[in-house]
């Protein structure tokens, strides 16, 4: 077996700001010899670490990923910190574009839920959703798979949804470009485009009072706060300095 000291040597000559954090969750991952030196050289590669450990940690959980699946941020807890704040008593929640259901796994660890709803259009995402996520986890593009008596129902909708301009998607870090599934990364031209969908049809979906919850950018957030505006949203934006986060929250309107 490598040292860890030589582990962590290795992972700090290939850039890797926490290269003593990551050295100890490899060598707590396996017990063999060969398979840690693989999971290094994959890591050494430019693999993220969540993929190869299997898991990522979101709010104090352990969130199931796989290879390819959209790995949580950390930022995006705010998303979720907004919600919790918003949310009525026992809300119905609807996790949309929800990659490993990160999102709804922590406000349901967070707070007692009458009924969680996730779903992505990525198999292999919603494979991981399945084992994160208590409640169902449906397949297929943004509300089209939900079963309809959902509709007009739904308290809290967390919209993670993918928010990088097509153009950008190459000058993302590699960890992100080359090892996440495009779908769940490219937002089209100006990086709205899915946030626009959702929006169009939230209203159907979301109760009197209802809250849509998404992430953008900064320099997005007021044209995703007119995009709510024009589908009948109340618009507000809440952004947290520490972590960078920009949340855009719409609610519906009787």
């Amino acid at each position: 077996m490598l040292p860890t000291a030589d582990i962590v040597a290795t992972l700090r000559a290939a850039g890797c700001v926490f290269a003593e954090d990551e050295a100890r969750l490899l060598v707590e991952a396996t017990a063999d010899p060969d398979e840690l030196s693989a999971l290094v050289a994959r890591r050494v590669a430019g693999e993220p670490l969540e993929q190869l450990l299997g898991w990522a940690e979101f709010r104090g959980l352990r969130i199931a990923v796989e290879p390819g699946v959209f790995v949580p941020r950390r930022r995006t807890e705010f998303l979720v910190e907004q919600a919790l704040a918003s949310a009525p008593p026992e809300p119905v929640v609807l996790d949309l574009c929800c990659g490993s259901g990160a999102l709804g796994a922590a406000f349901a660890a967070a707070t007692r839920v009458k009924a969680l709803y996730a779903a992505d259009v990525d198999p292999a995402a919603v494979r991981c959703a399945r084992r994160n996520v208590p409640g169902q986890v449906f397949e297929g593009d943004l509300f089209t798979p939900l079963p309809a008596d959902l509709r007009g129902r739904v308290d809290v909708l967390l919209a993670n949804v993918p928010y990088v301009p097509t153009e950008a998607i190459a000058t993302m870090p590699p960890e992100a470009r080359d090892h996440e599934h495009r779908v769940a990364l490219d937002g089209g031209g100006d990086g709205l485009e899915v946030l626009r969908r959702v929006a169009a049809e939230a209203s159907r979906w979301l109760t009197a009072g209802g809250h849509l919850f998404v992430e953008t950018s900064e320099r997005q957030a007021p044209v995703a706060a007119a995009v709510f505006a024009e589908a009948g949203l109340a618009p507000d934006i809440t952004g947290d300095e520490e972590t960078g986060a920009t949340v855009v929250r719409g609610t519906s309107t009787p």
